[in-house]
């Protein structure tokens, strides 16, 4: 298996991606919520993304844990390591994609310069934000959503709203940008860029 090889050496990361667990499961909301503080302090002295990662992950899987009430399996890990270093991890209906993505998203958006999820089409670019934003939200990133004619951002305060978009507060277009995360299709991003 040619891939084996490349698995291998990520099983070690997912080790030590486990290990933190007990450790994770312990911190408070607010420890939780602070790890964000810390890695952004840590980047700025001159710590890499990869230099923390398993800690990153070990942060999203508890932070998942607690407010999605889904926990990432090892397989997640590993394609969560996949995704972080811009390789293509395909994974199966059902495979948890979605979640897999967290790990990556939210490793990435520490460095402050935004990250962009490109989904297939609107539900899925209003879904996810909603879905995944409580794992965000609860580590103190925010999340944008961008609709053809409108831009939302992730706010738990707002729940009276249409069914599939409590959550969303609209925004301005710059705004749902400015987020930590922003959630859109192809066609939106493409045509932002152009505008």
């Amino acid at each position: 298996d040619p891939n084996e090889k490349a698995l291998k050496k990520l099983a070690s990361s997912v080790n030590d991606i486990n290990e933190l667990e007990v450790k994770f499961q312990k911190m408070t909301d607010s420890e939780l919520h602070d790890m964000t503080k810390e890695f952004r302090s840590r980047l700025a002295d001159g710590e890499s993304l990869n230099d923390m990662v398993s800690e990153a992950f070990a942060t999203v899987r508890e932070a998942a844990r607690r407010t999605l009430k889904q926990r990432h399996y090892d397989v997640q890990l590993i394609g969560g390591l996949v995704l972080h270093t811009g390789q293509i991890a395909e994974m199966k209906t059902g495979e948890g994609k979605t979640l897999v993505a967290t790990l990556a998203v939210y490793i990435n958006a520490l460095e402050g310069r935004g990250v962009h999820v490109v989904t297939v089409n609107d539900y899925l670019a209003r879904r996810d934000p909603v879905w995944m934003g409580q794992i965000y939200h609860a580590l103190g990133l925010t999340v944008g959503c961008l609709q053809h004619d409108v831009s939302f951002q992730y706010d738990p305060e707002v729940t009276d709203a249409p069914a599939g978009m409590e959550n969303l507060r609209p925004v301005t277009r710059s705004e749902a940008y400015q987020s930590d995360i922003t959630y859109g299709t192809n066609n939106e991003f493409g045509f932002d860029y152009l505008r």
